[in-house]
């Protein structure tokens, strides 16, 4: 089996399938289609009814261990056919009832681990295996409860499409108000967050743009230099605010952070919708197209759409993913989103949101009662009978966390805020919200998902307690337990393999659990004994990190860990010989911690800080782009582009200066016109050069144009349909390298002079003597040139190894006569600086040459000139 985590997906519906893999696609979804169509709503709860009860005989017969062990077999075949058979499904109906036999066959087989757990191991022989016992059997019941949660969250994926516009009149359209709430954050990011909101497809006179200022100087002393430092930020945003064309709003106090800050606005601000962005999410021209439309429906309170982030996140830059495993946030804009929308439970998220204001203040604003205000919004707007819409299309390009401390604080703010709102508002059992069943399902199931952190360290504890000091969590633990574990595990993996494959890959939310364990269990613990502990914090955002380093601080209780699984294995050598009676239970505890280990390894890695190779994130967009150099346009496409360079894809190998002006193009009408720095040309086969450039001397006009085309002028997103499709085992093997991945040097790109080949007579002047030569390159910058006789012209000197010694210590100022007629150098005098020598084995002699700075007045006319000509 390949190590790759991934393989491209395949829809061959020509491949010979096997008479199980028939029934399963022909057979039994034509039968259910014919019941179904038959019974109503009521009676299909009544078939569901008598489906658990038919199943409770799978759950509840005691059988031998060979026995169950053939069964346990079975159905792990059956579940790899049956996800083998949906992999080739193209039809989305008929991959729905995988999904739902699925389900129902993991269902099963976890509720008879379970029966059988509860039934046969629970150990209380002694107050510590007592304790183990019952903190791991709590654990189970957790990540059990969660899964159930999970499975109806997902049952129906609802996908939407955005409403028409066309045959709706403009005057008819609602007044959009964008708000970009910041505070203290970097000018420039608000300013490309403010550009592309300003320049969002609507009609001009129904929307406006408003800066949130909450960035108060006023709140630190006199004396206290930050009160400069942001004063001065503060009139920088208003003059970028006047300059653009958008409103500068602030407010006299901080009260409640980013929802209080909303709040303000609602009152002073006259749309009747919203748009909602932080301040480093910079929206595409079609947001309020596609999703004012839902508004027309008047129970519609708020449009959601996904978050996305252009940079790399923690996880995937410290464990050196490349791209190939989908982002942390998937999971939930790809799949959850989508299945709370079916049950119209569809959450808030704060930003890349349009919200109907007066919905809003119904409920009297944002929720300021939690730190994830976003979501308890949603659930008072969900109680008083409104509706939520998520319409799953990237319309709004972020910047994720850039270290892992910052990831941490984001988390546990997100941790802090879904368990105040399940002790404040208790959405399962409270009678006061007016939510349907399974609006409190979906609301229950994100309210408890961050409860984690403790069940996941008790997972890695229970074996390394046996191991290490003999305290034993599962009574009989051995082959048996196997038999009834492993249908349990794998078919829940299958099952979530088919309604996750593309967005979160196998064991990887294992790895985001454990990096996370700690400070999300601590969070959670203090939010269910106090919900008003705590703040609202904001996620640090723009950092560039230069080297390696490892975040001590928010691993080191994750470090114990490790030491003590380490020191677990160690010790299974001695159990074999003191104990081999013992074999099974050593066995199961072992292959446990191994797998643990694996883990707990990747998971360290994450707090492993990998230097960026860049100073800005690289797109991965394919945009025309046209360059102009030295008299000559060529076409090309970029490969990928940034704001401050790109890499571009040529059809021929261009003969280019080391300037050119070039034009980048976005999907529709944008373009930005920039002069970029040509830094290295690369031939990739006979019909393929790529060119590295580097973006130079932006104004502010020329930068917000790149914005607008970079992410503005965007069709559709090239994260929005995922490019690699889960292999579980491949993606446990993918894990497992993650050392060598994380441990490996970080090379920089080498960047090449690139300069116009030329052939031109010139005479080197040195030592008061002239010298024939021929440059052979020619830029704006410099020069190469190869001195063709080491005699002089007019005397018998001859440049000898002490010449070359001066030249290459001293670097010193020589005259240059230089012109494309070999009779007429007089013309074109220049003066340059030896920046190198290098000696041939033919003997020549080669010099590279700049043009001093103080002289490029002077001299910068005549080499573009002569650049013309040659």
């Amino acid at each position: 089996m390949s190590s790759s985590p991934h393989t491209p997906p395949r829809k061959s519906r020509d491949r010979q399938r096997l008479k199980l893999s028939n029934w399963l696609i022909d057979i039994t979804p034509r039968f259910f289609d014919r019941t179904l169509q038959k019974v109503g709503v009521k009676q299909f709860k009544w078939f569901i009814l008598l489906l658990l009860v038919l199943s409770v005989p799978l759950i509840i017969t005691p059988i031998e261990v060979w026995q169950q062990g053939l069964v346990a077999l079975f159905l792990v075949l059956l579940g790899q056919v049956v996800i083998h058979a949906e992999f080739q499904e193209s039809s989305s109906e008929i991959s729905h009832y995988y999904h739902l036999f699925m389900l129902w066959l993991s269902m099963v087989t976890t509720l008879r681990y379970l029966y059988y757990r509860t039934s046969y191991t629970l150990n209380f022989d002694g107050w510590l295996n007592s304790i183990a016992c019952v903190l791991l059997f709590a654990a189970e019941l957790y990540a059990i409860l969660t899964l159930i949660l999970a499975y109806f969250q997902t049952l129906k994926i609802q996908e939407r499409q955005p409403v028409n516009l066309t045959t709706i009149p403009q005057q008819e359209w609602f007044k959009v108000d964008i708000y970009i709430p910041t505070y203290n954050e970097d000018v420039e990011i608000v300013r490309k967050t403010a550009v592309a909101a300003l320049a969002c497809d609507y009609a001009l006179d129904k929307k406006k743009v408003y800066v949130l200022d909450d960035g108060r100087p006023e709140k630190y002393k006199e004396n206290d230099p930050r009160r400069e430092q942001f004063s001065k930020r503060r009139e920088q945003l208003r003059q970028m605010c006047q300059e653009l064309g958008c409103i500068h709003m602030t407010r006299d106090n901080n009260d409640h952070a980013k929802a209080g800050n909303i709040n303000t606005a609602f009152y002073k601000t006259d749309g009747d919708l919203v748009l909602i962005l932080d301040c480093d999410h910079i929206p595409s021209r079609q947001i309020l197209l596609h999703t004012m439309g839902f508004f027309f429906d008047p129970k519609v309170s708020f449009v959601q759409t996904p978050h996305w982030f252009y940079n790399p996140d923690p996880f995937e830059r410290n464990l050196v993913t490349k791209g190939r495993i989908p982002a942390g946030n998937e999971l939930f804009y790809k799949v959850l989103q989508k299945g709370n929308d079916f049950w119209n439970a569809a959450f808030f998220c704060g930003s890349a949101a349009l919200i109907r204001k007066s919905h809003a203040l119904e409920v009297g604003g944002i929720a300021v009662e939690t730190v994830t205000e976003d979501c308890h919004t949603a659930l008072r707007l969900h109680s008083l009978g409104y509706k939520s819409v998520y319409y799953d299309k990237i319309m709004v390009a972020g910047l994720a966390p850039e270290t892992f401390s910052s990831y941490v604080g984001q988390q546990v703010r997100w941790a802090r805020g879904m368990a105040q709102i399940l002790r404040l508002e208790n959405p399962i059992f409270n009678p006061k919200l007016n939510l349907t069943f399974a609006q409190r399902i979906c609301y229950f199931s994100a309210t408890s998902h961050f409860l984690y952190g403790y069940p996941r360290l008790i997972y890695a504890i229970a074996p390394t307690l046996f191991l290490l000091f003999g305290v034993n969590s599962v009574q009989g633990l051995g082959l048996e337990t196997l038999a009834y574990a492993l249908p349990h595990i794998l078919l829940s993996l299958f099952t979530n393999y088919i309604i996750y494959k593309n967005v979160r890959f196998s064991f990887w939310n294992e790895i985001f659990e454990f990096a996370m364990a700690f400070q999300a269990g601590w969070v959670t613990m203090l939010a269910l004994f106090n919900p008003k502990l705590g703040s609202f914090n904001v996620t640090d955002k723009g950092t560039s990190i230069t080297k390696r380093t490892f975040d001590w601080e928010s691993m080191r209780g994750l470090l114990v860990v490790t030491a003590l699984v380490v020191s677990s294995l160690l010790a299974v050598p001695y159990w074999l010989l003191l104990h081999p009676e013992d074999w099974q239970a050593v066995l199961v505890n072992t292959m446990w911690s191994i797998f643990n280990l694996v883990l707990l390894i990747a998971a360290l890695l994450v707090g492993f800080e990998q230097p960026q190779v860049r100073t800005a994130h690289r797109l991965q967009r394919r945009l025309p782009i046209l360059i102009t150099s030295n008299g000559q346009t060529i076409m090309g496409k970029t490969v990928n582009i940034s704001e401050t360079g790109a890499l571009i894809s040529l059809e021929t190998w261009p003969n280019l200066l080391e300037e050119a002006e070039v034009e980048v193009m976005g999907d529709y009408t944008a373009s930005a016109s920039l002069t970029a720095q040509i830094v290295r040309v690369s031939p990739i086969n006979d019909t393929e050069t790529l060119l590295a450039v580097d973006f130079v001397k932006l104004n502010d006009a020329q930068r917000d144009a790149l914005t607008l085309v970079l992410y503005s002028d965007v069709r559709e997103w090239y994260s929005q349909k995922g490019q690699y499709v889960d292999r579980p085992f491949a993606s446990l093997g993918f894990l497992a390298t993650s050392l060598t991945r994380a441990l490996r040097d970080v090379k920089q790109t080498s960047r090449k002079k690139v300069r116009k080949q030329v052939n031109s007579h010139s005479r080197l002047y040195w030592d008061g003597n002239f010298f024939f030569a021929v440059a052979t390159e020619l830029g704006t910058t410099g020069l190469r040139l190869e001195i063709e006789d080491t005699k002089a012209v007019s005397s018998h000197k001859m440049l000898g190894q002490q010449d070359l010694h001066t030249m290459r210590t001293v670097k010193p100022l020589v005259g240059l006569l230089l012109n494309e007629d070999e009779d007429n150098l007089s013309s074109n005098r220049f003066v340059a600086e030896i920046y190198a020598v290098e000696e041939q084995t033919n003997g020549k002699i080669t010099l590279e040459l700049i043009f001093p700075e103080k002289f490029k007045e002077r001299q910068d006319t005549k080499i573009k000139q002569l650049l013309e000509v040659l």
